[in-house]
């Protein structure tokens, strides 16, 4: 196969993005890509667009031509894709494999999603709505909030079978807000909290379902954002005059989809999104202890174990320890979430994959913010998940040779 390398990446601030429609969200995403590099959208061969409530909440179909309303992305293989939470990172896999079948040499994979009005308000209850659509039907009777409700339910089913306390899990948002206050385009850099803090319930902080351990800061958030990356092989950086020194190579990935029903199933030990972390690795010819760097799907605190898990940097059950004994800060055996985490940086579902990637070529070519950025980065290793632990994209980074 031929290698591919990340020329750019491009992020909003997370959080509000106020009156902005979605045609100049995503005309912003693409010129901001651009800019990174000197070059114009005509210089891109395909494309590819990742959002999860585009029509539910945005009453917008047809991504794709709106991409292609950007001067120089008209007449182009585009297409949109969904895959709940993993969008972003089904949108890179989508420019990969274009760039695989020889459809371009070029490309720019970009995810978004505009979850509050343009006060930059949000309405919970909507919010809660149409993400429940996720899931699979049989499973949202009785769930007011149906994500975060199934989520507790794992979060109880790994406290219980491993032993690990909610003490253990709120070590990860801990870490994760504090990694965020130095990250310039995080939801939350604002805002700082303390293991107690954590733990207690007040005022904002409340049992999100009654007799589950799931509490407000175990929670990601509700985040409008936008994220972009233009990919390219080496005839393709050569087109868009980017040195390879200064590119990081997407050396693996792996897409594997689980039934969407969590019944039944060892969500525990989700075997699609082992298969695809495994799947990279192996096409990365990279292991779990070459990596350094990390970013996982932590949309609750449950799933940043869980997470540390699937990656190879723990055992199963010993995911939320790693945390605990600081293997995972910044400075740790694996630096974990540095840009957060969808916990602190936000969760703008269809970007949220996309950023993942970006940050961790971040920190490869040594960009990450001061604070933040790892001595000596090897490899790097992504995580992105869509549904309840149902769809997952997995990439191994390396900086090019």
């Amino acid at each position: 196969m031929k290698p591919i390398y990340i020329a750019a990446f491009h992020q909003s601030k997370f959080g509000k993005l106020m009156g902005m429609t979605v045609p100049q969200i995503l005309d912003s995403a693409i010129q901001g890509a651009c800019r990174q590099i000197g070059t114009t959208p005509s210089e891109l061969d395909v494309g590819s667009i990742g959002a999860a409530c585009n029509f539910s909440l945005n009453e917008q179909g047809l991504l794709a031509g709106l991409m292609a309303d950007t001067p120089g992305m008209e007449g182009k293989p585009i297409e949109s894709v969904e895959n709940a939470c993993a969008s972003g990172g089904q949108a890179v896999l989508s420019v990969v494999q274009k760039l695989q079948l020889g459809m371009g040499e070029t490309g720019i994979a970009v995810g978004y999603e505009k979850m509050r009005d343009a006060e930059g308000k949000m309405d919970g209850k909507l919010i809660g709505k149409v993400l429940g659509y996720f899931s699979h039907p049989d499973e949202r009777a009785g769930k007011v909030f149906v994500f975060p409700h199934i989520f507790a339910e794992v979060m109880r089913e790994y406290m219980d079978a491993y032993g690990v306390s909610e003490r253990d899990l709120a070590a990860i948002a801990v870490q994760e807000y504090a990694n965020a206050q130095f990250n310039p385009w995080a939801q939350m850099n604002k805002v700082q909290i303390t293991l107690d803090q954590a733990l207690k319930i007040e005022g904002f902080n409340r049992y999100v379902v009654e007799g589950l351990p799931l509490k407000t800061y175990d929670c990601s958030q509700i985040t409008d954002g936008y994220a972009s990356l233009i990919l390219a092989t080496v005839e393709g950086l050569a087109k868009l005059g980017v040195p390879k020194s200064e590119c990081v190579e997407v050396a693996g990935w792996g897409q594997a989809t689980d039934p969407l029903r969590k019944a039944g199933r060892d969500v525990l030990h989700p075997a699609g999104a082992y298969r695809a972390m495994r799947t990279a690795y192996q096409m990365a010819r990279v292991k779990p202890e070459d990596v350094n760097v990390a970013e996982v799907h932590d949309c609750f605190t449950v799933m940043g174990a869980l997470g540390t898990e699937v990656i190879g940097k723990a055992e199963p059950g010993k995911g939320a320890q790693y945390w605990v004994e600081g293997k995972a800060a910044p400075g740790g055996e694996c630096a974990i979430n540095t840009s957060g985490g969808l916990i602190a940086k936000g969760h703008p579902v269809g970007a949220t994959g996309i950023a993942m990637i970006g940050w961790s070529a971040l920190q490869l070519l040594g960009k990450a913010p001061a604070g933040l950025q790892v001595q000596n980065p090897r490899a790097a290793a992504t995580f992105n998940i869509g549904g309840p632990l149902c769809a997952s994209v997995c990439t191994v980074l390396r900086a090019a040779e």
